[in-house]
């Protein structure tokens, strides 16, 4: 592919579409960045592609807003299908035009894996690496098979995934859960408590709705429920919102008839905000991993579109929803999904995580455990995502 006598720039073609993908993707943008020039084969790397905001503060110029592939659920999905077929068409084109040394897709499979194939049925001999499998563990198996047949190499996240893509002849390497490599500084608690005014002792809770239009609009309503019970338990209950850019307003809009609206902060202050925090009340996803990390212990609560509900229900393999638990094999964090997630169940736990120095323990036990099976203590993800990548350029 790549001619190593002559050391020029690579270019590499990024694809994320949420905003784990666009973190995944802008830790391996540094680390790729870090591994070029200096006597290495490529003089530096230049980057085009689909991504974010931390993506595009490493110098990605997004094709277009990542958000537009944001969305989840059948329902949801329908209405917005010919925008994202536009957009996978765009994507696929620009691909062919920009002739990238490497194409790097991040997560959202079901965008990812049609822009790529509509590139491998053109006859691009592009090298194709896949971040984040597929979670063929929990639902779907067949899906291992069919993605050997368009990827060259899947980066995992989690250290037993590579053995069932090894299994169909595709090369697949561990190397680690990025949430590892995130600090949590103590002092940043009390900062950001005296810095709004919570209040060195009260108790805070840290509510988190999720990353999606339609995760807010489902979770906020029964949160607010939730909310209101725990009050009535803890009066000097204090309630912070981390919200992601996008949907701040929509945040805001919706907890403004809360009977005491909480605090909704900018997502630049989430980890000072999980630092100040005694318990969390999160959608299920990375930002429970983010919590695991710092040690803040969390229930969770998920609901998604009845259709879709009744699907996953008849795919999905797996007992629990949370990958802490998963790691474990038992429930170590509380979980509500869809049904069960109600405002007496939410509260009844978080109360007692607030009430319960044993439970608080438990639970903090439990995480660290999981989280040393996803690389805590190891290389950074991004790094060793980066090695892969590179080796890939030089074939």
């Amino acid at each position: 592919m790549t001619d190593c006598s002559a050391a020029r720039r690579a270019k590499i073609f990024l694809i994320a579409g949420e905003n784990s993908g666009d973190a995944l993707g802008a830790n391996l943008m540094v680390a790729l960045k870090l591994k070029t020039g200096g006597g290495a084969a490529f003089s530096g790397v230049d980057f085009v592609g689909v991504g974010g905001p931390e993506m595009q503060a490493q110098g990605l110029n997004s094709l277009f807003p990542m958000e537009d592939l944001a969305v989840m659920g059948v329902v949801e999905v329908i209405p917005r299908l010919p925008h994202l077929l536009r957009r996978i068409r765009e994507t696929a084109d620009d691909i062919a035009q920009q002739a990238p040394d490497v194409v790097v897709s991040i997560d959202a499979p079901d965008f990812c894996f049609r822009v790529i194939k509509k590139i491998t049925a053109r006859g691009l001999n592009i090298p194709v690496v896949h971040y984040v499998a597929p979670s063929v563990w929990a639902w779907r198996s067949g899906r291992a098979a069919k993605v050997a047949k368009f990827l060259d190499h899947l980066l995992c996240l989690l250290p037993f995934e590579p053995d069932y893509f090894h299994r169909e002849g595709l090369a697949a390497t561990f190397v680690g859960h990025p949430v590892v490599t995130q600090t949590f500084p103590a002092a940043a608690g009390l900062q950001f408590r005296r810095r709004h005014g919570l209040g060195e002792t009260a108790p805070v809770l840290c509510v988190l709705p999720g990353s999606r239009s339609g995760e807010v609009a489902r979770l906020l309503a029964v949160f607010a429920d939730t909310v209101d019970r725990l009050r009535a338990q803890f009066p000097d209950l204090r309630v912070v919102i981390p919200a992601v850019a996008h949907l701040t307003d929509q945040v805001r809009s919706q907890t403004a008839t809360w009977a005491v609206p909480p605090l909704v902060v900018g997502g630049d202050e989430k980890n000072a905000a999980f630092c100040a925090a005694d318990v969390a009340l999160a959608a299920s996803g990375t930002v429970t991993l983010e919590l695991a990390m710092a040690g803040v212990v969390q229930v969770i609560g998920y609901r998604v579109n009845a259709l879709t509900a009744f699907v996953a229900k008849m795919l999905i393999k797996t007992t629990y929803a949370n990958l802490i638990n998963i790691c474990l094999g038992r429930e170590a964090v509380p979980e509500f999904i869809q049904e069960n997630c109600t405002a007496d169940n939410l509260a009844r736990e978080v109360a007692r995580l607030l009430d319960d120095p044993q439970a608080r323990g438990a639970q903090l036990a439990g995480a660290n455990l999981a989280l040393k099976q996803l690389g805590l203590g190891a290389d950074a993800p991004g790094e060793r995502a980066a090695d892969v990548v590179l080796k890939m350029l030089v074939k």
